[in-house]
């Protein structure tokens, strides 16, 4: 099967910032160049590259920068032991800002050769994650679910890592009034029965 491109991938680059633009177009010709039978996907609102239905890397552009990674995990080692900022940013190269900040287009190509050597091998792109201890409802939020009782009937129902993700949400909010607006939120969302991602499910 011949590589595939999509039409919202090019729609997407399109709607870049102009620094942006380059950078994502020679990211877009460099994996095309360095992986055979791959098709380009959306998700989650950014361009995926899908090797045999599985993702292989992705690339997003930001105000002020363009992020790149790989899906599979074993990639980040890899690149950590080259000097890659995998921390610096979404991704596993840190800000991209300019092409002068993307590896060498021989490495770039090397990278993907070893991504797609993983897959081959048959390591699991992602190990299964330990599950994490269900995190302690806020009193904010726990008397203002017991006033609403879709919301409530819904968090009953949600699964630990859902109910997480709508504490967290709260709990990380830096000032009272922030706080007070994401509960508003939550509690809207939750009486529709929609997670706290909802936006994303279906990108």
């Amino acid at each position: 099967m011949a590589n595939r491109t999509d039409p919202r991938v090019d729609a997407y680059i399109g709607r870049a910032a102009p620094f942006a633009q380059p950078i994502l177009r020679h990211l877009r010709e460099l994996i095309h160049t360095g992986c055979p039978d791959i098709e380009e996907d959306i998700k989650w609102g950014m361009p995926f590259v899908i090797h045999h239905g599985q993702p292989l890397c992705h690339f997003a552009a930001f105000k002020a920068h363009v992020a790149f990674g790989f899906w599979h995990q074993g990639m980040r080692k890899l690149l950590e032991q080259e000097g890659s900022k995998t921390e610096e940013a979404m991704g596993l190269m840190g800000r991209i800002t300019q092409l002068s900040d993307l590896p060498p287009d021989r490495t770039m190509l090397r990278y993907f050769k070893a991504a797609l050597a993983l897959y081959d091998s048959g390591v699991s792109a992602r190990p299964a994650a330990k599950p994490k201890p269900e995190l302690p409802v806020p009193a904010d939020l726990g008397a203002a679910l017991k006033k609403n009782r879709p919301a409530a009937a819904t968090w009953k129902k949600f699964s630990p890592s859902h109910r997480r993700e709508y504490v967290e949400w709260l709990t990380e909010a830096k000032r009272d009034e922030t706080r007070q607006k994401r509960l508003a939120t939550t509690l809207e969302w939750l009486a529709t029965g929609k997670s706290r991602n909802w936006k994303y499910q279906n990108c």
